[in-house]
């Protein structure tokens, strides 16, 4: 019995069209599949970064510490926020605990210096500081420009050295050498053992510590 030729062509072509369609069909699982692992590997890199970006954010600079902080206003321009804003000799001036050295030094002419130089490092005196000195004393120094400016830039290192950092000696602004010894958050500074009362207040432009005694250079 003879099969036509039309019968013939369709038993070939039939099982090469299910063959074809198998194999599209894995193909297009297989490209499902590759979408998917695109995505997964998308997602991964996304939190990547996002921690990345988390662990960046985290490196903050640690908040200024020491007993002597409590006397830093909680907001407002002398505030440890408000003071980060500011160059350090108009900082200072908005901080009431500073109001002494802030006088000081006005009366030297060293404010446009402090606030348009650095980076810095500024030892502090507090109002208490300055209390500590005999009032005729102060008053003499006050009205002595030439000694008054090598006292206060005694205080001033020219490069700004963070709480982890300090530590050693370091030349000052005045010229004299000046040692610092201690950890974070106390430290000591200077021959005669000056406190540091709160460490690592920032500015603009200097890295602060208030400090519970005046230095004195060795030349004064």
């Amino acid at each position: 019995m003879k099969i036509s030729n039309r019968k013939k062509m369709a038993a070939v072509v039939l099982p090469f069209a299910l063959f074809i369609a198998a194999c599209g069909s894995d193909s297009s699982d297989g490209a499902s599949d590759t979408g998917s692992e695109s995505s997964s590997e998308t997602t991964m890199a996304d939190e990547g970064t996002e921690t990345t970006m988390a662990d960046e954010g985290s490196d903050e600079m640690a908040a200024p510490e020491g007993e002597g902080c409590a006397a830093v206003p909680e907001d407002g321009d002398g505030s440890f926020a408000g003071m980060a804003e500011d160059p350090v000799a108009t900082a200072a001036s908005n901080n009431p605990a500073l109001s002494t050295l802030v006088t000081a030094v006005g009366e030297a002419d060293l404010v446009d210096t402090l606030n348009t130089g650095g980076p810095f490092t500024v030892f502090a005196p507090t109002n208490d500081a300055f209390a500590k000195i005999p009032e005729a004393d102060l008053n003499a120094v006050l009205a002595d420009k030439e000694q008054l400016t090598a006292i206060l830039t005694y205080h001033v290192v020219p490069e700004q050295i963070d709480p982890a950092d300090l530590g050693g000696e370091y030349e000052t602004v005045n010229g004299e050498m000046l040692t610092v010894s201690g950890d974070a958050p106390s430290f000591e500074v200077g021959a005669d053992g000056a406190s540091v009362v709160c460490s690592g207040v920032q500015t603009a432009n200097a890295t602060v510590y208030l400090i519970d005694s005046v230095l004195m250079p060795p030349a004064s």
